[in-house]
């Protein structure tokens, strides 16, 4: 057989395609890549993107806005001091991006306008906070990312 220019093309793409076909394998049976949606119900969440957007609108509305605060002790939601706090219903949604287990829902039961969510129940790194309340009929939705050290 003689090895010409054809003959070394086609063999260089052969290569190069094995080379590509083991890294697809390899990410596809390997359990230490994580390939797994953002959420489960992802298209589910999509449609109730124009309800999202409308209470983001409300909550930016608002001339005293719910504050997300990182603090020593932990988390502090403040809502608005011109809200009856007793009114207030919701919950708050702890985003963990890198770990789908450590992602929280907690109801809002509050005794003041402000909420702490102790340090010692989040793990350190970065966390999206998403609190969907209502007050007085409508509806808010606030949410801030941070870094936990």
């Amino acid at each position: 057989m003689k090895f010409n220019w054809g003959t070394g093309i086609t063999i260089g793409i052969i290569l190069f395609m094995a080379f590509i076909l083991q890294y697809v394998i390899r990410v596809q049976v390997d359990s230490s890549y994580d390939n797994e949606l953002v959420t489960e119900d992802y298209y589910q969440a999509e449609s109730l993107i124009d309800s999202k957007y409308e209470k983001k609108q409300n909550a930016n509305n608002l001339s005293v806005k719910l504050l997300i605060k990182n603090v020593a002790d932990g988390v502090v939601i403040e809502f608005p001091s011109d809200f009856d706090f007793t009114k207030i219903t919701g919950e708050i949604f702890l985003y963990r991006p890198s770990n789908e287990k450590l992602d929280q829902t907690l109801p809002l039961k509050l005794t003041s306008n402000s909420l702490l969510i102790p340090k010692a129940e989040l793990v350190n790194g970065r966390w999206d906070v998403s609190v969907d309340w209502t007050y007085d009929g409508i509806s808010y939705l606030s949410s801030e990312s941070f870094n936990l050290n």
